[in-house]
């Protein structure tokens, strides 16, 4: 029953991502459109414009974009948690010899790409923007999988599903430490207080999920105040939420709720938000900055690299061996699928730099990578039999 239920879940959690990254391309597409048409300026008015939500002494004036990136993004990565939580639970991280492989894929397709934008940029302010090009994004990635039909079996999208999620652990734990620019202790200790009163709850065995959802909204209030990047209590709420082998428990109910609301309607809007990138007539040239470089090679080259050297080193070391109906023609397409970053690459470049025309040149080296590995990842896995 145990198992069903995981396939179940993950079958939803697939089905979902697959969808939601082909509206992901939908909404990208149609935001810059709009960004360079005739209402252009009013569309990044219209992110740019505060929206105040302050009420008694706590001030909550930001703008639409920070509410998104600050606020709705804290839900996505409560989601991103708890898949992290369910995959370390009973999923394919659960049993350390199937996670080995997609843990290294991880680790090497992190390692490889940061030092490729270090290796451009290690003289240079844009240095800080080594992080960018170290996540992959699972609704692109798995929309473009899901479009080479029957010739990818399923423990090949479990496999890319591991690899991205562990990423996106790596991210979050980049963002905590490596971007937090100013830091109130004070704050940043009654949001852990909050954490822990929830761990509390958890130990209690108080499953009614008023008891976190309530103190993991003061928790993000604290952290967005601390400094730490508020969408980092989104991922410390997953962790306190219970989690049962057994039954219907807190964390499954919340991410079955989740599954549609972040895959239809929240990173749609957080790409209409992101990505209205105005472009001049010679864009193009901001590709040729080190920056530039360093994203895009080491999402298309770094990537792939990566995942492929530290794979086939562990592979013929026998330290842990490939999931059932995978094989090497499968792990080329995954390779080059991983080197599209989008969500958390974005939003990272968001943190990395201050300079507007830095951010918006990364985005652009962002989209051109992703979109290099998404045509060349879909080539090559389409151009598998469909039966290996």
């Amino acid at each position: 029953m145990v198992f069903i239920r995981t396939r179940n879940l993950f079958k939803e959690f697939f089905d979902s991502e697959k969808a939601g990254g082909l509206i992901l391309i939908i909404c990208t597409v149609i935001s810059l459109v709009i960004a360079n048409s005739n209402i252009g300026d009013a569309y990044l008015h219209f992110w740019h414009q505060h929206l105040d939500l302050s009420f008694l002494n706590i001030k909550l004036d930001y703008s639409a974009e920070e509410w998104v990136n600050d606020g709705l993004m804290t839900i996505f990565f409560l989601l991103v948690g708890l898949e992290i939580e369910r995959e370390l639970y009973v999923g394919e991280l659960s049993v350390f010899k199937n996670a080995l492989l997609p843990i290294l894929a991880a680790f090497g397709g992190m390692l490889v790409p940061a030092l490729i934008h270090f290796g451009f940029n290690h003289d240079l302010p844009t240095r800080s923007g080594m992080g960018i090009p170290m996540a992959t994004d699972i609704a692109f990635a798995l929309g473009v999988l899901s479009l080479a039909g029957n010739r990818v079996p399923a423990s090949v999208k479990v496999f890319l599903t591991a690899v991205a999620i562990i990423d996106d652990l790596g991210a979050v734990i980049i963002i905590a430490v490596f971007y937090t620019k100013s830091l109130s202790l004070f704050y940043l200790f009654v949001s852990l207080g909050m954490f822990a009163l929830m761990i509390l709850f958890n130990k209690l065995k108080l499953r009614n999920l008023f008891f976190y959802i309530i103190p993991g909204i003061v928790m993000w209030y604290f952290m967005l105040k601390s400094g730490v990047h508020a969408t980092i209590s989104g991922v410390l709420l997953a962790f306190a939420i219970p989690f049962d082998k057994r039954g219907i428990h807190p964390s499954a109910i919340v991410q079955h709720f989740l599954h549609k609301p972040v895959a239809y309607l929240l990173l749609p809007i957080f790409a209409l938000a992101n990505t209205g990138i105005l472009l001049s007539n010679d864009w193009y040239k901001s590709l040729e900055s080190s920056n530039s470089l360093g994203i895009i090679a080491g999402l298309f080259i770094g990537k792939p690299l990566g995942i492929a050297l530290i794979c086939f080193a562990a592979l013929k070391m026998k330290i842990c061996g490939f999931p059932e109906q995978m094989g090497w023609k499968h792990l080329s397409g995954i390779c080059v699928l991983a080197g599209i970053g989008f969500t958390m690459s974005i939003f990272i470049a968001n943190l990395a730099f201050d300079s507007p025309e830095l951010i918006r040149d990364s985005k652009i080296a962002i989209l051109t990578a992703s979109l290099l590995s998404g045509l060349i990842g879909f080539v090559l896995l389409t151009r598998i039999p469909r039966k290996v």
